[in-house]
């Protein structure tokens, strides 16, 4: 490592995926506010330049998409050259889709899979063996309350956020004799860009006009009036990781926390109604 590629790093070392805007951006900001150092990554890093200019010994912006497993590893290769170490990594790029599966198209099926799944798989296990040398970090999942419930239109969406979650915690498990936490975030609805530009919508088939046309018009509807407030998020994200006793999953929001509580309440009244036939099938003794 030559001299000129090290750079000082100031508090904690940050990759925040996604941190352009909504999420990343947020917590971009907190963790520079707890005078930690960022490396934000970006399709775009030119929209990164003030947050850059406003701390150009914290921000490193590196253009990233999650979706180029070879720019992931080049990516993680040039923050260990510049730092020495990761001390959290935020796998927080991500976008809408909204549509019945069967309107869903594979291509729209794979692609979302790739975003918030295949990109950050990747970036974990990019990651991980540096975390592993130093026992300690933190993997910080951005996930969704759709990462545990769904509802007509949002299929894709959630499928992809279901495998995140089942990966995340098994990995929870895996990596927690190496003194790494794993965080999944589950947000409601907040006023970030996810029912702006990044939404997408499969092509609407008019056989799902009852049973997905009320979701594609809330979501056209929601952008700049969801209650959730991103900085909030962020700050409570950093005293989740900050905690002893850092929690597996962190719901966000009201919204998300009430409707948590109502599909668990469901999934247990169904378990208990149909626990005889669950248990009854066994081979005899």
């Amino acid at each position: 490592m030559s001299v000129e590629s090290t750079r000082t790093a100031s508090g904690r070392v940050w990759l925040i995926t996604g941190a352009s805007s909504g999420f990343g951006r947020a917590i971009a900001e907190a963790a520079l506010a707890a005078g930690d150092t960022v490396v934000a990554a970006a399709r775009k890093p030119e929209s990164l330049d003030d947050l850059v200019a406003a701390h150009p010994d914290r921000v490193s912006a590196v253009r990233l998409d999650v979706t180029d497993t070879g720019r992931i590893a080049a990516v993680v290769a040039e923050v260990m050259l510049w730092y020495g170490r990761i001390d959290v990594l935020v796998n927080n790029a991500g976008r809408s889709q909204i549509g019945a599966v069967e309107e869903t198209t594979d291509r729209e099926f794979r692609d979302l899979m790739e975003v918030h799944f295949f990109g950050p798989a990747a970036l974990v296990r990019a990651v991980l063996p540096h975390m592993r040398e130093r026992r300690s970090g933190a993997i910080v999942q951005m996930s969704s309350m759709g990462g545990q419930l769904s509802f007509a239109g949002f299929g894709a969406y959630s499928a992809t956020k279901f495998a995140l979650e089942g990966m995340s915690e098994a990995l929870a498990e895996e990596v927690a004799p190496y003194g790494v936490k794993v965080l999944i975030v589950e947000p409601g609805a907040f006023r970030t860009s996810l029912f702006g530009g990044a939404l997408y919508r499969s092509a609407a088939m008019d056989a799902y006009a009852e049973t997905v046309g009320p979701t594609r018009t809330m979501a056209e509807g929601a952008n700049g009036n969801q209650p959730g407030d991103p900085a909030k998020a962020a700050a409570a994200i950093l005293t989740a990781l900050d905690a002893e006793n850092t929690p597996l999953r962190l719901p966000l929001g009201n919204d998300a926390v009430d409707a948590l509580v109502a599909h668990a309440d469901a999934v247990r009244r169904e378990l208990q109604e149909w626990e005889p036939v669950s248990r009854g099938t066994d081979f005899d003794a």
